[in-house]
């Protein structure tokens, strides 16, 4: 009875003027714009929140440059976005920063490193590197006093609260900074806690027992002072290096053997007989990478193989693919043939499951002792698919086609059916056979469509590193070589391995190789799209 009663009385309310109207929208609009204004301010607080983080944890490691850039950025973005004239920057705000962070700076950084001797055994500064051999030669000092130490923790890094025995004063450091006076809480003459820092207690302390026996805190700005260690986190003792370093002369002596090292300006101590004392540090060496990688014969050697295979397999994935698509493009333009649509999916289906996956399961499928194709399809066979250099390079192209060519399918699928049929009509009224019709007429009009997307397979397979990695892992391994390269390795794969595998990663020729790729891909792009302007007239 109610609701008969207030839709009575909705129906008998009397129509809104033009001023209500305009009234209503004027609401609606400034409650739409008021949900705007707290979501940007909702983002803006996030975005200034992790900027504030960065910038506490950029001024603990007093990174000040970083730190500088991003306290302008993040000025510059809630200028930007709390401004209400800078509407066309609010859109291109985030694709800038984007493209600044993940392509400029990452090209910049990745050039630097090419023109520095980064890598194993130098990582570092020349401070820190001194700081971490004199660390590495400590020994406990004999008649070394017992000082009441503290283990605290500040953003994961942790320090020592010591108490000195003779005075009593407090003084806090960690490993790359040494010991200096603070106002620290006492309890019972020992120093416990101060601000800032969090107090370990005795179970954290053996959880992390590890971590704080490495602790090694310089017991002054002089590293042949030596510096106080502990096992226990409740007593430290004085320990000095077995290295003394001469600053005047900068040399590294060793009090042991009385051997003097001396800064080889190659980033690192070395002695008369060339012994080099490890960790150095890092050092500009300007187009050395670039040389050793060209010049070096135990380098030029794989790295010309390396590329030739890495050229012919781009090549050879791209034409196998595209024509095997093609192919099977033109099968299903048949109108007589039935049950497309199973077809199709069963065709695809290689292209839904993830490459990684895939190449995983053909590794295992080709394995030589106890693969499916060896052990079933072919009798207990043991041919080398992927231990063999030449069979290992057909298998990797092999697994690739599978991988490759429905995508080609789809594409050329797509393509062919955007041909007019008028344009077979006219090539058969003129006499043309359906070979000459395809080579004449379809392939160069299909070419002005699939180039660019063929560019970008060529571009995509020559850094193909997922395939290379998870079938050969680039192997078989060349022999003699001085970087860890096989015969299946591509040149973005053997990048990899001489950045992030064995014992001696030296990112500095990595970097150089990356920035070589980069200009290989580059100038074979550039030519190829202006090539494909030629094919554009045909339009």
């Amino acid at each position: 009875m109610t609701d008969t009663l207030s839709t009575a009385t909705d129906e008998k309310a009397p129509p809104q003027t033009p001023r209500q109207r305009s009234a209503a929208r004027m609401a609606d609009a400034a409650g739409g714009r008021l949900r705007w204004i707290v979501l940007k301010i909702v983002m803006l607080a996030i975005v200034d929140a992790v900027a504030l983080y960065a910038v506490f944890v950029l001024f603990l490691h007093n990174e000040w440059l970083v730190l500088t850039l991003v306290t302008a950025v993040t000025i510059l973005v809630n200028w930007i976005y709390f401004s209400r004239k800078q509407i066309p920057a609010k859109y291109l705000t985030p694709g800038i920063i984007l493209l600044v962070v993940f392509q400029i700076f990452t090209l910049s950084y990745t050039a630097y490193i090419g023109l520095t001797n980064y890598g194993t055994g130098h990582n570092g500064s020349k401070d820190q590197a001194i700081a971490s051999l004199m660390r590495s030669s400590l020994v406990r000092v004999e008649d070394s006093p017992t000082f009441d130490v503290t283990v605290v923790e500040r953003v994961g890094e942790l320090g020592l609260l010591v108490t000195d025995p003779t005075d009593g004063e407090a003084s806090l450091g960690t490993n790359q900074k040494p010991l200096e006076p603070v106002d620290a809480t006492m309890e019972g003459g020992k120093a416990v806690a101060v601000d800032g820092w969090t107090t370990l207690t005795f179970a954290d302390v053996l959880e992390r027992s590890n971590e704080v026996e490495e602790l090694a805190v310089p017991y002054t700005d002089d590293p042949n002072d030596g510096a106080i260690r502990t096992q226990d986190g409740q007593k430290g003792y004085l320990y000095t290096s077995t290295l003394v370093y001469d600053e005047a002369a900068d040399t590294m002596t060793d009090t042991t053997t009385g051997t003097v090292y001396t800064d080889d300006g190659e980033g690192a101590f070395t002695s008369a007989s060339g012994e080099q004392l490890l960790p150095g540090w890092q050092v500009f060496v300007g187009f050395d990478n670039f040389v050793r990688a060209l010049t070096d014969t135990s380098i030029r050697g794989p790295l010309l193989a390396v590329t030739a295979w890495t050229f012919v397999f781009a090549i050879v994935s791209v034409a196998t693919t595209f024509f095997l698509g093609l192919l099977l493009a033109m099968l299903f333009q048949n109108k007589r043939m039935r049950f497309k649509n199973g077809y199709r999916i069963m065709l695809i289906l290689p292209y839904a499951f993830p490459a990684f996956l895939s190449a995983l399961i053909w590794a295992g499928m080709m394995n030589k002792s106890f693969g499916f194709i060896n052990q079933v399809l072919l009798g207990g066979a043991e041919i080398g698919w992927l231990t063999d250099p030449w069979i290992s390079k057909f298998s990797v192209l092999l697994v690739n086609l599978w991988l490759g060519f429905p995508y080609m399918f789809l594409v050329c699928m797509g393509a062919l059916q955007g041909i007019p049929e008028e344009v077979n009509e006219a090539g058969v009224m003129d006499g043309a056979s359906p070979w000459q019709i395809f080579r004449r007429i379809k392939l160069p009009l299909l070419l002005v469509t699939v180039t660019p997307l063929l560019i970008a397979s060529f571009a995509f397979n020559f850094n193909n590193f997922n395939l290379i990695y998870m079938l050969t892992g680039g192997g078989p391994r060349f022999e003699d070589t001085a970087i860890p390269a096989g015969h299946t390795d591509l040149l973005i794969s053997m990048v990899y391995k001489v950045a992030f595998t064995g014992q001696n990663r030296d990112y500095g020729l990595a970097s150089a190789f990356t920035i070589l790729i980069f200009i290989v891909v580059a100038v074979i792009a550039v030519i190829s799209f202006r090539k494909t302007k030629a094919l554009e007239e045909l339009n």
